[in-house]
């Protein structure tokens, strides 16, 4: 099986990430069975979380999770991107500027 790299691609190449930025990651599902994948992503990621929320909207089968980060632009966007993929999962992301 092929070796994956996330940071760097390879192994010989240098890979430099951007400063930090502050970012609310956003994430809603309707699949209750994701919880753990998500809490998964979340505490590999846990040294650039600042805090988060969770709230159950129990009416509507709906579960809001919001998550402040602190974290190069390549991290936040990996995290965002790795719970998007789960299935019955939305995850956006709104970042600062600087």
């Amino acid at each position: 099986m092929a070796e994956v790299y996330l940071f760097p691609l390879k192994p010989e190449e240098e890979f430099f990430m951007s400063e930090n930025r502050i970012a609310v990651i956003s994430i809603i599902t309707e699949a209750r069975e994701q919880s753990p994948a998500i809490n998964a992503i979340l505490s590999e990621f846990g040294d650039f979380i600042i805090g988060r929320m969770g709230i159950p909207y129990k009416q509507k089968s709906v579960f809001i999770i919001s998550v402040a980060v602190d974290a190069p632009a390549e991290v936040i966007n990996t995290i965002t991107g790795k719970i998007g993929q789960l299935k019955g999962v939305t995850a956006k992301t709104l970042m600062s500027k600087h």
